[in-house]
This record gives C-alpha cells, structure tokens and sequence, in this order.
C-alpha cells in the first residue's frame, strides 16, 4: 500500500530545482533532467554581440549529481551554454538539442520539430521555438523547445528561449492538457531587432499561459544576465491582469520548487 500511496505523490509532483538562468534540474520518471547547462560565474562573453552575466550559480556544477539528460534548446549563446556547461556534456549520456548543435557538437542527438525520442520510460518530443521576431534565424540561429510525456505523469513542456505565442499555441493544440510549462522569460533584448524581444516578455508570457490553459508556469531565465530587459515583478503584474497569477510558480535559485498538481486542480 506504501508503494501505491507514494507512486500516486510522485505523479502529481515535479521538484524543480532553478540553478540560475535557464538552468534548472527536475527528475522525471526515474530520469534527471537538466536545461541550458550554464555554470559560469560572471563575466563577459564577447562575441557578434557582446554578453555580460552578472551572477554565479547558485548550485555549483560539482554538487550538481548524476545527470540522465540535458536538454539544450541551442548551443549558440553563453547565457544558455557556457564553458562549465559544455565541459558537463560528455559526462551525460544523452544530451537532445537542434539538429545544427547534432553537427557542431560530438554526443549530441539532434530533434527536428514533432521528432521524438524514447529514453526510458519518458518520451520526449523536439517542439517549435523561434528566438526572436520572424526571420531572425539568420541572425540567432535555430532554437527547440521540448516536450516530456510517460505514463502516469504530468506532461511537462520546457520552451528554451522562444518569443512566439504562436509556436505556443500549435504546442497546446498538439500536446492537449500540457500540465507544467518551463518558460523562458525576460524579455531578452540586445538591440539586434530593436524593440523586439528575444524571448517572451511579461504580456507574452501571459498570452503563453492563457494558451496552455491549465498548466503551472515555471518562469526561469529572467536575471543573472544584463540583456533582461524586464523582470519578475513586470511578469507577476501582467499575469495578474491577466487572470493567470494563480498559475504561476516562481523558483528561486537554489531552492527546491515542488509543483503540487493535485492542489492546482482543486484550486
């Protein structure tokens, strides 16, 4: 009866813990789950445009713990893999990004949009994303988003660093019933398409959530870099007037976020 009673927590709950920026580690159907690896401590990294992290993680990477998967939404930029990150790489077994980082990285298995892959128990499925307004591959590159689905859990969608409401939305018509949303947020912006973001910013982010309808939003990437343009106070007040503050789930570095699914439906 112990073994029933704790397997039916564990399918309501996901522990999430928010290393800083994009990274976070959460378990999932007996697997852990990395994002973005990214362990740097400040600096600059120069480059066509030049970024600048403002703070360390708040879990270093030698007490991070085994790691069964990194999902990487894009190896192009330092605020989503950086030095430690990429020294971390080998040591995973599988690492999923774009079919470009499957090129340009040895160990890298590469999903195109809808392509899925099958690590255990858990599928997991390479979803749309577009880092910036349309068109901007040529300058940002191809980014993905993931989604993971197993048996008896929540479905969980991790976005990488997406700006499209749009992509969003085909997500939640394809995925139905997406429980837990990891978005990047931030409203990331170094002045390549002027007042356009990189990544979601506090309205559309809102308009994200309204269009995954029930699901629990983790926001993450929105400091430890001086390309964020807006922060979480900007986002809890647009998801406020939105009617969605009762979805959000904000973690804090170096804190273990449990996500209560059963709590959010009797909400």
């Amino acid at each position: 009866m112990t073994n029933t009673i704790e397997s039916a927590a564990a399918a309501t709950t996901l522990e999430i813990l928010h290393i800083g920026g994009p990274t976070v580690r959460f378990g999932y159907g007996d697997l852990t789950f990395l994002t973005d690896p990214t362990f740097d401590e400040p600096g600059d990294y120069p480059g066509p445009v030049t970024l600048y992290k403002l703070a360390g993680p708040a879990v270093p990477v030698a007490e991070l713990g085994p790691i069964d998967v990194v999902l990487l939404s894009h190896d192009q930029h330092a605020d989503n893999l950086d030095a430690a990150g990429r020294a971390l790489l080998p040591h995973v077994e599988h690492v999923l990004s774009t079919p470009d980082a499957a090129e340009r990285l040895e160990g890298v298995r590469g999903l195109a949009n809808w392509e899925s892959v099958r690590i255990g128990a858990v599928t997991v499925t390479g979803v749309p994303a577009l880092h910036g307004p349309e068109g901007c591959e040529v300058l940002t590159g191809v980014v993905t988003g993931f989604v993971l689905q197993a048996d008896g859990l929540p479905t969980v969608y991790v976005s990488g660093d997406n700006a499209s409401v749009e992509h969003v939305q085909r997500i939640a018509e394809r995925f139905t019933g997406i429980d837990i949303a990891i978005l990047n947020v931030g409203a990331a912006n170094v002045d390549r398409f002027g007042d356009l973001d990189l990544t979601l910013n506090g309205r559309t982010a809102a308009k994200a959530s309204l269009a995954l309808g029930a699901a629990l939003i983790v926001p993450v990437h929105a400091e430890g870099w001086a390309h964020f343009s807006e922060h979480l106070d900007y986002l809890t007040h647009r998801f406020t007037l939105a009617g969605q503050a009762d979805r959000l789930r904000i973690p804090a570095p170096g804190e273990t976020l449990t996500l209560d699914l059963a709590a959010a439906v009797a909400r």
